[in-house]
């Protein structure tokens, strides 16, 4: 990595899908298609507009499934971390996936969420923010008028310099959208157990080095089945607005 350069990212779409059953009972939710393009291209269609050369995606319920669907994609190079033998979580995925990311920071996409720029790519204003010296982790957030999908509440608020801070519900908070960058200095020591990237959110806390950023557009999140068409349309307006 040179510069202000992140050209690397773990997807994580080793989810069992629960909440979208029946659907999940046969297609793992990564695969789940929204107005023709499925949940996994469209995270990885913005990865390649930001640049991203490689994305690791870890698999687990019907993960032979994903590794076809990823086989001829080029941009961006995909490589698979195979948790067929155990789901990890979050950050043991992660963990067991740091031989193919490698020493520099990277960033972290959750395969059930996608976004729509309105303009600038907001993984680029990701990548402008990031500053190695402060951060361990930095979050992409996005305020509640501005989601689709989503059903709970607030996760953090900002503080003046940018540094987040743990604030379920707040009226003047921010949900974290389910992207990022981490330095994997943060992951020393760990073990590829199954544990959740909240603990070293928490951690980053802890020691003023959890930032955030919030990004510019629609934020949309897919949980259950019935959240397919209200998904569908928000594409929709997006792209008449855009034509």
């Amino acid at each position: 990595m040179k510069g202000n350069v992140v050209d690397t990212a773990m997807v994580l779409a080793a989810g069992l899908g629960k909440r979208m059953r029946p659907i999940t009972e046969t297609l793992p939710k990564p695969l789940i298609r929204i107005a023709g393009k499925t949940l996994l291209d469209r995270g990885l269609d913005n990865l390649a507009a930001a640049g991203v050369a490689r994305a690791v995606v870890n698999v687990h319920h019907l993960g032979n499934q994903i590794v076809a669907h990823v086989a001829g994609r080029e941009r961006p190079r995909v490589m698979i971390s195979d948790e067929s033998d155990r789901l990890l979580d979050s950050a043991g995925g992660i963990v067991r996936a740091l031989p193919l990311l490698g020493p520099d920071p990277f960033f972290i996409l959750n395969a059930d969420t996608f976004w729509i720029d309105r303009g600038r790519s907001n993984l680029d204003d990701l990548v402008l923010a990031w500053d190695a010296g402060r951060m361990d982790i930095l979050l992409m957030l996005v305020d509640l008028d501005s989601a689709t999908g989503h059903s709970g509440g607030t996760d953090f608020v900002v503080e003046p310099d940018g540094r987040l801070a743990r604030a379920a519900g707040a009226a003047d908070g921010l949900i974290y959208a389910g992207a990022g960058i981490v330095h994997p200095r943060i992951f020393a020591g760990a073990s590829a157990e199954p544990h959740s990237l909240n603990t070293y959110f928490d951690r980053a806390i802890a020691t003023g080095r959890l930032f955030g950023h919030r990004m510019d557009g629609r934020w949309i999140t897919v949980g259950t089945p019935d959240a397919i068409a209200p998904a569908e349309a928000a594409v929709m307006r997006a792209s008449a607005a855009q034509a």
